[in-house]
């Protein structure tokens, strides 16, 4: 199994959270594979700024998530170790990175945000960041 790394942001913008939808159809947040040297907050804050054109910063660490999934192309199955970050966009602007294979993204309000994220750790996982950005945060 190849087990790679990974840092991610959940980014909020006062009282809604970014999410991308990719070419699977699925909701999630940014994320990237973190090489050699790099440092995972370096990682999480290039991924949302080419990922989704934010630019933003890091208020605090959110947590931990892994998944494993059967990779066609790599014909074998990968294991992603994502350390999350909780975010703060400096304004509301996105732009969706196409080239990137995504097809829609956009800053949600945290009820629907939870309704459309694919993954149930990652539902989790804003649930707890948004608690925890309300309380570092005066919105």
């Amino acid at each position: 199994m190849l087990v790679r790394n990974c840092a991610g942001g959940i980014v909020f913008n006062n009282d809604q959270v970014f999410l991308l939808k990719n070419e699977k159809g699925e909701w999630v947040f940014p994320k990237g594979v973190i090489k050699n040297g790099e440092l995972p907050n370096e990682v999480a804050l290039r991924r949302v700024k080419i990922e989704a054109g934010i630019d933003a910063e890091i208020i605090s660490a959110a947590g931990r998530t892994n998944y494993e999934f059967y990779s066609v192309t790599r014909h074998k199955p990968v294991c992603n170790k994502i350390i999350w970050y909780i975010m703060k966009s400096l304004d509301d602007n996105y732009e969706v990175n196409k080239e990137e294979n995504f097809v829609d993204g956009g800053y949600f309000d945290i009820d629907k945000a939870i309704q459309l994220v694919t993954y149930s750790q990652d539902k989790a996982l804003l649930n707890l960041s948004y608690k925890k950005y309300k309380e570092l945060v005066v919105v």
